[in-house]
């Protein structure tokens, strides 16, 4: 049974940093991309940030791009999103997701992705 459960959130001043972890049971995540998104209230669920299997390749969301660094670790089943210079725009929920199959490429909408965590809570004062 694959499962996904974020860490890390918190709440910072802006322009402060915080990384968020997710952690993998269940699958190697090397094989399957992995991505980052998240919801505010009243808002859409968002692509924050996925990162390819196999080559490393990435793809971020233009309100984050500059600012947020995904990325795996090089030894265990968890994935990285480093986030730099963050806004009160930023607070939300983030929420770790996989999809279904292996090597599939990186999508940015939601249904794309059948695995997801439960969700950390991101806040961000100004």
């Amino acid at each position: 049974q694959v499962r996904l459960l974020e860490s890390g959130g918190g709440l910072v001043q802006a322009g402060e940093s915080l990384r968020l972890s997710c952690t993998v049971s269940g699958r190697t995540v090397r094989f399957y991309v992995m991505a980052w998104f998240r919801q505010a209230p009243g808002k859409e669920r968002e692509f924050v940030a996925g990162i390819n299997a196999g080559d490393e390749t990435t793809l971020y969301g233009r309100s984050v791009k500059g600012r947020f660094t995904i990325a795996r670790h090089k030894t265990e089943n968890i994935v990285h999103l480093q986030m730099n210079s963050l806004e009160p725009d930023d607070s939300a929920v983030y929420y770790c997701a996989s999809p279904e199959s292996s090597f599939a490429p990186i999508k940015v909408t939601p249904d794309s992705y059948q695995h997801w965590g439960q969700g950390t809570q991101v806040t961000v004062s100004s």
